[in-house]
């Protein structure tokens, strides 16, 4: 039976990579993003939203539980970074990021947990960082912003954990998209020589912790923050 999967961030990235692959194994996939989408596949259907937009996005896994009547697995892909020393960040730019990266898995995350209440299954998965653990400089707002999903993860396992639901996360590591393009080189490169794994990330990399999470077999996992690259936290 086809998996019914909603994920942010699809119209580019890994968000958009994670949709390709899910739809490949014959899974159906409710995407967003605030760009347009060019996946065409008869079973996606895209939204064009502000993950931070609660109007949208009740609308979205309404009428998404409306269309299928289950959501089996959400995946909060949707992030930004920001990279600025503390003191000459603007203050719209905190708003921006945790706008995006926490309020939009909040909003989601408390939508589709309703429709998983009711179903008594599900699988919530979140995105942090490794610049959580190593206290990157000049990724406090971005740092925070991901710390808050971390707490938000653990505590929300302990809420849905009765009803047969699992929230956790994955750090990864850097990965070449676009979310890091604009970070200095030297400091990926000083980044990966404090993994134990000094590379890259890969798109496997994460499927791989991904596909563990939302296992059948993995029922008995929540609250997780898996980190890539032999970080630890």
């Amino acid at each position: 039976m086809s998996r019914i999967f909603i994920i942010t961030g699809t119209s580019k990235g890994i968000g958009k990579q994670l949709a390709m692959h899910y739809l490949s194994l014959g899974d159906v996939v409710v995407g967003c993003s605030r760009g347009k989408s060019n996946i065409e596949h008869d079973c996606y259907t895209h939204y064009h939203l502000d993950v931070s937009d609660e109007t949208a996005v009740i609308d979205m896994v309404r009428s998404t539980k409306k269309q299928y009547n289950r959501i089996d697995v959400l995946l909060n892909n949707a992030g930004i970074a920001a990279m600025n020393h503390t003191v000459t960040t603007p203050v719209k730019t905190v708003q921006t990021v945790f706008n995006t990266n926490f309020f939009g898995s909040f909003l989601f995350s408390r939508e589709v947990a309703k429709v998983m209440l009711k179903q008594k299954h599900g699988r919530i998965i979140n995105s942090s960082t490794v610049a959580v653990p190593l206290c990157l400089e000049g990724e406090a707002v971005y740092a925070a912003s991901k710390s808050a999903i971390e707490s938000f993860t653990k505590v929300l396992a302990y809420e849905l954990g009765s009803f047969g639901i699992t929230v956790n996360a994955v750090g990864p590591t850097p990965i070449p998209t676009d979310l890091v393009k604009n970070i200095p080189q030297y400091k990926i490169e000083a980044l990966i020589e404090q993994q134990a794994i000094r590379r890259f990330g890969k798109f496997e990399d994460i499927l791989n912790v991904i596909d563990f999470f939302i296992d059948d077999k993995s029922s008995f996992i929540t609250g997780q923050i898996i980190y890539l690259g032999g970080i630890t936290g």
